[in-house]
């Protein structure tokens, strides 16, 4: 059995020696590999539903309404693009790498789990809020990148397709399509997550909001320059498709991050810096003279009695 290293804190402040951390490092991994194992053996049953997907907005787009099953088997020589597989090795090294891919992105939630598990105990409140943030918007932004790649992917084919001569046959190797849908894929959801890390910095006090709205021409002319290298069509309609959004992310980002830097100017302006002293009211309560004496009163005056007592004696 795996036992959590957690359990075994001895420091006084709650900390583990170097071994347990190891332990938990290695109880953390082991957990994290196993389930992406299981989601990968269940999903090699369906990897030939996985392809189709992947694949079936590509095909269509160029000409090719079929699954990969029946065209990789046709005889038309209409102009559209072939799925060929080479080598007798293949179809399994093809199975082996989409299931393995399904299993890391369906088992994303257990892996991600047992990564924070060994990570949160280490930050503190604040740190810990930042890091709940950008889990909640990051992982919802990476999924509205990768959405936006699958539905501009058909267009980028049709206007790649385009360029292949008339009556010849595009002899596309399924590998190369499967990693051109991956890549993109990729690519779009790391780009929707730039924004994010603006507001983070902002966040942490490391960039203000002023100085992000000075690089906006900057900003702009660097997002397009990445779109166009990022997307592997040459036409004006792909690079737009990626760059517009990013666009319109980063100046939400830069008005969020002037909207909290004004908070924060307001709060530091009411509270007293650091090294200012605050200001004490010294002005003496006025006692009245009819004020009854309390128990703890007489008691003080008993004490002070039998003090004087005592001197009088030596």
């Amino acid at each position: 059995m795996l036992k959590s290293g957690r359990k075994q804190e001895t420091g006084p402040e709650g900390r583990m020696p170097l071994t347990d951390h190891l332990r938990e490092l290695r109880n953390r991994l082991a957990k994290g590999v196993l389930a992406i194992l299981v989601v990968t053996i269940v999903a090699a049953f369906f990897y030939k539903d996985i392809i189709n997907l992947l694949t079936e907005p590509v095909l269509h787009s160029v000409g090719c309404s079929r699954s990969f099953d029946d065209l990789a088997g046709s005889e038309d020589h209409e102009t559209c693009a072939r799925i060929t597989i080479n080598g007798l090795l293949a179809p399994f090294t093809l199975a082996l790498k989409v299931s393995l891919m399904a299993g890391i992105v369906m088992a994303a939630p257990i892996w991600l789990y047992q990564l924070w598990a060994f990570v949160a105990p280490g930050l503190h409140r604040q740190e810990k809020k930042y890091a709940y943030a950008f889990i909640g918007f990051g992982f919802p932004l990476f999924l509205g990148g990768g959405y936006l790649a699958y539905t501009v992917l058909p267009t980028t084919a049709k206007v790649l397709i385009d360029f292949t001569p008339s009556g010849v046959d595009n002899l596309l190797p399924l590998d190369d399509l499967l990693n051109l849908v991956t890549r993109m894929v990729v690519v779009f959801g790391l780009s929707f997550e730039m924004p994010l890390l603006l507001v983070m910095l902002n966040l942490t006090g490391i960039v203000s909001g002023k100085r992000m709205l000075g690089w906006w021409r900057s900003m702009i002319v660097g997002i397009t320059g990445f779109a166009a290298m990022a997307t592997p069509s040459t036409d004006p309609l792909t690079m737009l498709a990626l760059a517009g959004p990013i666009w319109a992310l980063y100046f939400v980002a830069v008005a969020f991050s002037m909207f909290n830097d004004r908070r924060r100017a307001l709060r530091e302006a009411v509270k007293p810096g650091d090294d200012e002293a605050c200001e004490l009211d010294l002005t003496p309560e006025r006692i009245s003279a009819a004020e009854p004496m309390t128990a703890s009163h007489a008691g003080v005056s008993q004490g002070m009695d039998r003090a004087d007592d005592w001197d009088d004696v030596r």
